[in-house]
């Protein structure tokens, strides 16, 4: 295997900023029309909640404080918008999304001196632009005002209608501003971005469809990291090289979304396999082969690689119970010998996972849905929030916990007890937590379009009410569900045994006490594996 000593600064950098995947589906490859973007925020140790801004005016000369994304440090202030619409999550009042994932780049470009990190930018740019294109202009006009503080990253720019992805990186220390590319997705394409830069390079004369800093290329020769024709420019080597960790670690989980939904995604895999140079790369988008679903969508996000050679659960890293998941960091060392762990999108460090779905053939206000769970995006079930909510359900907020303190209303913390519960008998429990996500995720869906049509008859103001009365009915719906599963899991399957049931009742006596329990054991696969490895050391005597 070549190079795979670059998966430790690969590595490295992913486990430093948010190991992100978004996974972003244009209008005309959905199958209703929305547009919909994911967000995995796998922040290693993080506490999740949802960022909320309400609308609001702002008097002259107000001033607007600012706090590192990651750190909370206080960072300064940069003068108020005298308007600022509101931000669920991160989505806005006017249905616009914006994510992003980090992919680190050149160590030299990063200004420590600036203001600005890059989730002060997402929540500033939220709070003060309408559409993507517009965005795009507010992010570039903030960072080169103020200064970019952070490492590279792609961010996802998305309204109703079009969906843009920006590559960018700062210019170094003491420098302000932002060297950057955005290319807008064709409508009938979906594309993804999982902490690896993935614009190449780009049409240099495409206004409509091709945004960039004027001496991106410029910058880059002056450095000495390009030479050749303006035409043959990549943005991706010259600002963040591709290597084993990009294809192997990040890159791999965008070609799961595309194997999901595109025939012939097998000719990629050498290259998403980090096996040599020179293979082919993956495309920066696809047609998918069928309109994409919000359930296929939903799905995407809880891929292990299953059914292909990526697949998690056939080596002894799944352990008896076959988990798909393996703990962190990404390397490990043998005898002085670098490994390395397999990296899906569905990961146990999920902080927060989105789905922002918007809807051009409906009002802003009812158009915008921001489906959330918080944790593994395998382990949740998503809930609706409309893009208008001016609260948010309790469960979500910051407040009621942080990463120290547990207590069962906060859904980041229930959901965990229950998905930390599952995953050392994964295969043995997870069915039961499948069969009440699904349900759930059924539900929620099928009530989308009666909710729609109710708040569609109310004036603007009862509308909003009504979303976010249901927004916050729907989590509690949630949360009532998983405090029954956590209970139920508790009580069937207490101290690796199962209590027999029969017509969903727990089998007793006539007098009420328990019937003998099942005692499962280890799966045969792995009984197998344990007489294999002791031999005779723990056979019967005759």
């Amino acid at each position: 295997m070549k190079r795979i000593g670059m998966i430790i600064a690969a590595c490295t950098l992913i486990m430093r900023g948010m190991a992100c995947t978004n996974l972003i589906v244009g209008k005309g490859a959905s199958a209703d029309g929305s547009v919909m973007v994911t967000y995995n925020a796998d922040d290693y140790g993080s506490y999740g909640y949802l960022h909320f801004y309400p609308a609001g005016h702002h008097a002259a000369g107000e001033m607007r404080a600012l706090y590192h994304y990651e750190t909370n440090n206080y960072l300064g202030e940069i003068p108020e918008a005298p308007y600022t619409y509101g931000v669920v999550g991160q989505m806005n009042d006017q249905q616009l999304t914006i994510m992003e994932t980090t992919f680190g780049g050149r160590e030299e470009l990063v200004d420590s001196t600036g203001l600005l990190d890059y989730g002060s930018l997402m929540y500033l740019t939220l709070q003060r632009a309408k559409t993507a294109r517009e965005a795009i202009d507010v992010w570039v006009s903030l960072a080169d005002t103020y200064g970019y503080e952070s490492e590279g990253e792609s961010i996802t720019f998305a309204d109703p209608n079009e969906v843009w992805v920006m590559d960018m990186i700062g210019r170094g220390p003491g420098v302000k501003g932002i060297l950057w590319v955005a290319r807008r997705l064709p409508d009938d394409c979906i594309t993804g971005h999982a902490n690896q830069a993935r614009i190449t390079t780009f049409p240099l004369k495409d206004k409509a469809n091709c945004l960039y800093a004027k001496d991106v290329i410029k910058f880059a020769r002056a450095k000495g990291w390009f030479t050749g024709k303006d035409a043959d420019f990549s943005f991706r080597e010259a600002y963040a090289p591709n290597d084993f960790g990009g294809r192997r670690i990040c890159d791999a989980r965008v070609w799961s979304f595309f194997n999901r939904c595109c025939k012939g995604m097998e000719r990629y895999i050498p290259y998403i396999q980090g096996l040599e140079e020179g293979t082919e790369e993956l495309p920066w988008c696809v047609k998918p082969d069928q309109p994409v679903t919000l359930n296929a969508l939903k799905q995407a996000m809880r891929d292990h690689y299953e059914g292909t050679p990526l697949a998690m659960t056939d080596d002894l890293g799944a352990g008896p119970y076959e988990m798909p998941y393996r703990p962190t960091p990404l390397y490990f060392e043998v005898d002085s010998v670098k490994y390395y762990n397999e990296r899906p999108i569905s990961t146990q460090q999920t902080a927060v996972t989105y789905i922002s779905q918007m809807r051009s053939w409906l009002p802003n206000h009812i158009g915008g849905v921001l489906w959330v769970g918080l944790d593994d995006a395998n382990m949740v079930a998503y809930t609706p929030l409309y893009c208008c909510a001016t609260q948010l359900p309790e469960c979500y907020t910051e407040g009621v916990a942080n990463a120290f303190t547990f207590t069962p209303r906060s859904a980041y913390w229930l959901c965990n007890a229950v998905s930390n519960f599952i995953y050392p008998r994964y295969c043995q429990l997870f069915p039961e937590l499948q069969a009440v996500r699904d349900e759930l995720d059924r539900d929620f869906e099928g009530l989308l379009d009666k909710t729609d049509k109710e708040a569609q008859a109310m004036t603007t103001d009862e509308a909003v009410k009504h979303l976010t009365a249901y927004g916050c009915r729907a989590a509690g719906a949630m949360m009532d569900r998983w405090h029954g599963l956590f209970e139920r899991l508790i009580v069937k399957y207490n101290d690796m045994v199962v209590k027999p049931e029969e017509d969903g009742q727990y089998k007793h006596t006539a007098g009420g006490e328990h019937v003998p329990v099942i005692r499962p054991g280890y799966p045969e696969r792995y009984r197998r594996a344990i007489v294999k490895a002791t031999g005779n050391r723990y056979k019967l005597s005759k």
